[in-house]
């Protein structure tokens, strides 16, 4: 049962504050990168850097055994931050929204107690990734040969969760979250007066009928069993009040939690558009732009996850099998690769967080010795010297 020291503890609020003054977009996380790679060459690691572009990772080897590897993200987001404490964004338009400063820090944190501690027999590791919100820095990653190049038998990741109180944390056997693809749809009819419209084809009637049809598909096409969410986000049409337009351009987001109702979705989807247009003349044309699998939890990982999580001093409860969430994450890649989890950590205090990805978000220092806790607990116990 890992105890970690509170000067480690200390040292992880440091650099998650100083992470959060200086946040860096994916790919571009040249700064992020190099701090990580100097405290971790300072706790004596083998570090490697520019795998996707300014990924790290960190060997830590403690005689033989199996190797598993821990995973953190380093990017932020295009956002403007409005909080004013003192370790706000110094970056105008950019922010850590959604906890991988914390997330950075803890993953240090790990390094820095169990390359002191050595209370494991085997090989630990630490993955800093890159660009996990929108660019896929974790399927770069694996294609530029992560698990080749790094061989580990398992590989896990935290997220903080607001919503889910100080102290708790969850994890399920199966789908944590959801797949995640954007569609973008072009109608194209025959402009005209807007007085004299069976003079022409009137994409923005098709728009409106193809809406409400995409709504109908999850519940009459697909079973009720299957938890999917379509989204229309944007409508853009017409230049003139008095004029039909030739065109309207929709686009919106797909999320399922499962591969199969993910390409029948695609299927239906570009069969409705295609279909409930054409009684208005008008012509319907959908482009993918293909986005994250879903994030599919082994379920023997998580079992250890949920076992590490039970034994860590601080954590009062464990959510296993709970409902998964419909938002997406990268790490899904990397677990399509290997065995491993991924789970949720606690974040609300006595007054809850605000949300992630919003611009008043700030991660909770006090969740910091806790994933440090599950996270060292786990590599004990699966590194059992």
């Amino acid at each position: 049962m890992a105890v970690i020291s509170q000067h480690i503890i200390e040292q992880a609020k440091h650099w998650r504050r100083d992470f959060h003054m200086r946040p860096e977009l994916g790919l571009n996380e040249h700064g992020t990168a190099k701090i990580i790679s100097e405290l971790l060459l300072s706790f004596g690691l083998e570090v490697h850097t520019g795998i996707a572009e300014t990924g790290v990772i960190a060997t830590l080897r403690n005689g033989e055994g199996p190797s598993i590897g821990l995973r953190a993200d380093i990017d932020a987001l295009p956002i403007h931050e409005l909080n004013d404490f003192a370790h706000q964004s110094q970056n105008p338009g950019l922010m850590h929204a959604c906890g991988h400063d914390g997330h950075t820090s803890i993953l240090l944190g790990v390094a820095k107690h169990l390359s002191e501690s050595r209370h494991f027999r085997g090989t630990v590791h630490f993955i800093f990734q890159p660009a996990e919100e929108n660019f896929g820095g974790g399927e770069m990653m694996v294609k530029e040969g992560l698990f080749e190049r790094f061989p580990m038998q398992a590989v896990y990741a935290l997220h903080n969760w607001p919503g889910l109180p100080v102290g708790e944390v969850a994890v399920s056997q199966g789908p944590m979250m959801a797949s995640q693809d954007n569609f973008y749809i072009t109608l194209t009819g025959k402009g005209c007066h807007a007085a004299m419209p069976e003079l022409g084809a009137d994409p923005v009637v098709a728009g409106a009928q193809l809406i409400l049809s995409l709504q109908s598909l999850i519940s009459r096409r697909l079973s009720p069993l299957e938890q999917t969410v379509i989204s229309l986000t944007q409508l853009q049409a017409g230049e003139a009040i008095n004029v039909i337009p030739e065109t309207l351009q929709m686009s919106g987001t797909l999320r399922c939690l499962s591969s199969k109702t993910r390409e029948t979705c695609w299927q239906l989807i570009e069969e409705y558009v295609k279909a409930v247009p054409q009684p208005f003349g008008v012509k319907g044309e959908v482009r993918w732009e293909y986005g994250y699998p879903v994030t599919q939890n082994h379920a023997a990982q998580a079992d250890i996850v949920r076992i590490a999580a039970e034994n860590t001093p601080g954590v009062q409860k464990v959510h296993f099998n709970n409902a998964p969430s419909m938002a997406a994450e990268d790490f899904a890649y990397l677990l399509e690769a290997c065995p491993g989890a991924y789970f949720w950590l606690g974040a609300d205090g006595a007054t809850p967080s605000a949300s992630l990805h919003s611009p008043r978000y700030d991660f909770n220092d006090d969740i910091i010795p806790l994933g440090i806790g599950v996270l060292t607990t786990l590599v004990e116990r699966e590194l059992n010297a």
